[in-house]
């Protein structure tokens, strides 16, 4: 006798992707938190810091309220970094991988999530993308780990050594900054394989799966994508605004490039600081030492981020070279935005802007509650904000400075930085037709 069990109407559960995809990101969160607060793992830890801790890994932040290195054991160091693999890949990226290996099929529910999850408008190329993103993985953080070695094995001893460079190779190419050093890499500030190595490995994670999956199959650059060209020269003209304007303004400031007296060391030192602020926390230098105005450029870069379908944060390089566009459009009185011999479409701007939008009323309103919080300098708070929500990791040293409210806060924020374009893209995505259309008016502007 054979007995079928009932059906579940799939149409009684209409829960969004994104809303999916943000609870298992908080599930994994609160399991990174209990596992953090097994007893022996760690020396005294508040359940505010293994929840802070657990947050900043599995959003790729890297801000810290504990020193990694010294406050966990080795089995705590390993959930911290496998929080990270998580959440630079993508839980539901992850879960591909792992039914690609065992040959299992990926129905078409699980290709939704997926698709939200990589940011992509279509199923069809995500099983390539999804194959792309194993052997890139692999490839660099292999490489990664093997090549810093190099460097700390001689210091540290084999076992150790070799740790210390795994740890350091994946948490640099999933952009997440976190470090098992209390002064991050700056005992190494001079050492040219580190100041290779980790930038190496930040911007090709920073790139995006679906920029590497064209440079991988396509190899042609006038084959390559609008979102690939976009996004690589976009990229190249950011690090060299980057680490031109760090290498001017902080030359001669004692507290980070001034007493350097090698020329090339403080050129190394640029190139490395200016290609990991707009994605990952790494810093070689005294972050608190510099000026103001680098300080601000600082900001400005942390909320640009990287790449879409990258582990990186921000409002993304291809939305910032959008708004570009449709600025120099508007003065030269275009009525569409052309790039590389391509149109971007008014449904795209419209996007970008929402984006843009909502991701400056977050900042500026984690910036009034945590200034009600913390009566602290300014620019520091600013900085702290900007870092959490472009998951950067970046901090002017007032991370363990902060309250309960606080850290509360910057726990919300990078969650947001890290989930938070996902269901905006959803709602983006989501087409409404209008049943009313309205007489068209004028309003003045400026």
């Amino acid at each position: 006798m054979q007995i079928s069990l009932p059906q579940i109407s799939s149409k009684k559960f209409r829960v969004p992707p994104p809303a999916v995809l943000a609870a298992t990101y908080a599930i994994l969160i609160i399991m990174g938190t209990c596992l953090l607060k097994v007893p022996g793992v760690s020396q005294p830890l508040a359940w505010s810091d293994a929840l802070f801790t657990a947050t900043s890994a599995v959003t790729v932040t890297g801000l810290s309220v504990v020193n990694v290195g010294s406050h966990f054991n080795l089995f705590g160091q390993i959930v911290v970094l496998v929080l990270i693999q998580l959440g630079g890949l993508g839980l539901m990226t992850f879960a591909a991988l792992v039914l690609s290996v065992l040959g299992l099929p990926i129905d078409i529910p699980h290709r939704t999530y997926l698709r939200e999850d990589l940011n992509q408008t279509s199923v069809a190329d995500l099983i390539r993308l999804v194959k792309v993103i194993l052997r890139v993985v692999l490839l660099c953080e292999l490489i990664g780990a093997i090549l810093l070695s190099f460097v700390f094995v001689p210091d540290a001893g084999w076992s150790e050594g070799i740790w210390q460079a795994l740890f350091h190779a994946v948490s640099a190419f999933n952009n997440a900054g976190f470090s098992l050093f209390p002064d991050s890499l700056t005992r190494y500030a001079t050492n040219p394989l580190i100041n290779l190595t980790v930038p190496g490995l930040l911007l090709i994670g920073g790139l995006g799966f679906s920029v590497l999956s064209d440079i991988y199959y396509v190899r042609h650059w006038q084959k390559f994508s609008l979102h690939s060209k976009l996004m690589l020269s976009g990229s190249a003209a950011l690090i060299l605004w980057s680490v031109a304007s760090f290498a001017i303004l902080e030359w001669n400031n004692p507290a980070t490039l001034g007493h350097i007296a090698s020329i090339f060391d403080k050129l190394q030192i640029s190139w490395f600081q200016g290609t990991t602020t707009r994605t990952a926390g790494f810093n070689t230098i005294n972050i608190a030492g510099m000026h103001d105005s680098t300080t601000l450029t600082f900001i400005l870069l942390m909320l640009i981020g990287g790449g879409s379908t990258s582990t990186a944060g921000g409002i993304k390089v291809t939305t910032f070279i959008v708004l570009l566009l449709a600025t120099v459009a508007f003065f030269k009185r275009r009525q569409q935005l052309h790039a590389f011999g391509r149109a971007i479409g008014l449904e795209e701007v419209l996007k970008v802007l929402a984006l843009t939008m909502i991701s400056m009323l977050i900042v500026a309103a984690a910036l009034f509650l945590i200034t009600i919080s913390h009566d602290g300098d300014f620019l520091d708070l600013m900085f702290e904000v900007a870092s959490a929500f472009g998951t950067v990791g970046l901090s002017r040293g007032i991370t363990t400075e902060l309250d309960t409210l606080g850290r509360t806060i910057i726990i919300i924020t990078m969650f947001i930085g890290r989930v938070g374009p996902l269901t905006l893209g959803f709602f983006l995505a989501t087409r409404m037709p209008p049943r009313i259309r309205y007489p068209s008016s004028q309003i003045y502007l400026g």
